[in-house]
């Protein structure tokens, strides 16, 4: 099968290129149906552009102070469909924390790859176990790619849901010459390509690592001293989406720049993995927070978002033990107790972790009287169909 990579590497703009109404639908009948209701057309509601409410609810009054100096800093990576939720958090965080990042996470659509580079180059790659590199290949597409391998050598659609119940592996993926060269010349020390569902295709990196004849996975490279004491460094992790185009005999594929993030030492994954630890077991190995990474989204998507980005998976988990329910529990649905929003999580990881901030419980007050705007207009729009 012939592939040809066009590659583009760009920065992901507003505009979210993998809405799939904006390749659907024709301009053609956009214009038609801009010209039919411009006149009927409703004015737009006024919205603040610093908190993204409407100017009615907004919210940047009711935060006392902005641009808290926390000393442990924020990374959120909020899933590309939670932004403009009217009961997404981060906003907040947004408004009320200094040392934030905030970055944009798209599911995968077609396929995705990650190039990940120490921050301290020279840092676990002398000695024995650097002595070669250990180019795992996952010869198998697993059993979620959904495809069927035919005479020609080409991979052909199949019935997707069918190979992922029967946890078959339908496609063998002929991965030809050694990425070794490319990912010495750059710098890169772990190249991994994943396709839909979190399954990784291809995973190659500079360490030494026996597994026995077993999948490769992200959580073998930490079997290694020295990939975790490189890693534990910090590490820049880079995502390129990689889509296919359309109206070509061969196919073609293009790849894009979606986000680049520097993952510092002392960074820490907030998500209840099997293998997470509280803070009180994260104080008595000494380990000092720097950067907490959270996942924003609804349980689902913040799930997608773990499966997605491997290399989460080199990272301590941290699990935040708290047995209430959520401000939000009456508005948006939990699928537990202890399942909190984006800012709860944040504000009760830092106060865990020591944080000694003033206002960090405003900003819980904030949230709290978001959701009182909310459950108000619910009301007021179950009133108003009653009188109708």
């Amino acid at each position: 099968m012939l592939i040809h990579f066009r590659t583009r590497i760009r920065s992901r703009t507003t505009t979210n290129p993998f809405n799939p109404l904006q390749t659907l639908i024709p301009k053609s009948s956009k214009t038609l149906k801009m010209s039919t209701t411009q006149s009927d057309a409703k004015p737009k509601r006024a919205i603040c552009p610093s908190c993204s409410k409407p100017a009615r609810v907004c919210l940047c009054s009711r935060i006392r102070t902005r641009n808290l100096d926390n000393s442990v800093s924020v990374t959120i990576l909020q899933h590309s469909l939670e932004r403009n939720h009217p009961l997404n958090s981060t906003r907040i965080a947004k408004l009320g924390l200094k040392n934030l990042n905030v970055v944009t996470v798209l599911e995968v659509d077609f396929e995705a790859r990650f190039e990940i580079r120490l921050l301290e180059p020279g840092l676990g790659l002398i000695g024995p176990e650097s002595s070669g590199f250990d180019q795992v290949r996952e010869t198998e597409m697993t059993q979620k790619a959904g495809f069927e391998v035919k005479g020609d050598g080409k991979c052909q659609d199949e019935k997707n849901r069918d190979l992922i119940d029967k946890n078959e592996n339908p496609c063998e993926k002929l991965d030809k010459g050694s990425n070794v060269d490319a990912i010495n010349g750059e710098g890169v020390v772990i190249n991994a390509t994943m396709i839909k569902y979190g399954v990784v295709s291809h995973l190659s990196h500079i360490w030494k690592v026996d597994i026995h004849g077993k999948k490769p996975k992200f959580e073998h490279i930490l079997t290694s001293t020295m990939a975790k004491e490189a890693l534990r460094g910090g590490f820049v992790v880079k995502k390129l989406e990689r889509k296919k185009l359309e109206g070509n005999m061969e196919l073609e594929l293009e790849e894009n720049e979606e986000f680049e993030i520097k993952v510092p030492q002392g960074s820490v994954l907030l998500f209840p993995s099997q293998n997470a630890i509280g803070v009180d077991e994260l104080k008595s190995m000494h380990f000092e927070v720097k950067n907490l990474i959270v996942l924003d989204g609804t349980w689902s998507k913040a799930g997608r978002i773990y499966n997605e980005n491997p290399w989460l998976k080199l990272l301590p988990h941290l699990r935040l033990d708290w047995d209430k329910m959520s401000l939000y529990s009456e508005i948006r649905s939990q699928p537990k107790v202890g399942c909190l929003s984006t800012i709860e999580s944040i504000v009760y990881s830092l106060k865990a972790l020591g944080e000694k901030v003033d206002g960090l419980e405003n900003l819980l007050d904030v949230f709290e009287s978001m959701v009182g705007d909310q459950r108000r207009l619910k009301d007021e729009r179950l009133s108003k169909r009653t009188k109708d």
